[in-house]
């Protein structure tokens, strides 16, 4: 099992997950997040004043998938929040060791 970590723009969200959809992944976990990689935030100027924004905003999706369709959701993610401008994000993947679903109690693959 893996565990795929992507940090995506905010307004590709609905395309990703729709390219999950169709791949057949049935959840994953989203949040609000901050934060900047080689762009270092950006300079801004509201009403005339200028000032940097340290922490841009992003979108983390958490999923949780089986070893053998993994490279069909990197694939995916990486294809749908392509915008082709720099911070379109990062996707990380990692091993997972074990899943517990909590209402049944079924484990790794089971409860994916």
């Amino acid at each position: 099992m893996k565990y795929v970590v992507a940090i995506i723009k905010p307004f590709k969200l609905d395309e990703v997950r729709e390219a999950l959809s169709a791949i057949g992944i049935q959840g994953l976990t989203v949040s609000e997040v901050r934060g900047f990689g080689r762009q270092k935030g950006q300079t801004e100027i509201y009403r005339g004043a200028e000032y940097t924004v340290n922490f841009l905003p992003k979108t983390k999706i958490e999923i949780a998938v089986a070893d053998d369709v993994v490279d069909q959701v990197v694939d995916a993610i990486r294809t749908a929040a392509n915008s082709g401008k720099i911070g379109d994000g990062k996707i990380f993947v990692s091993d997972l060791n074990s899943v517990v679903r909590i209402r049944t109690g079924e484990t790794n693959d089971q409860a994916l």
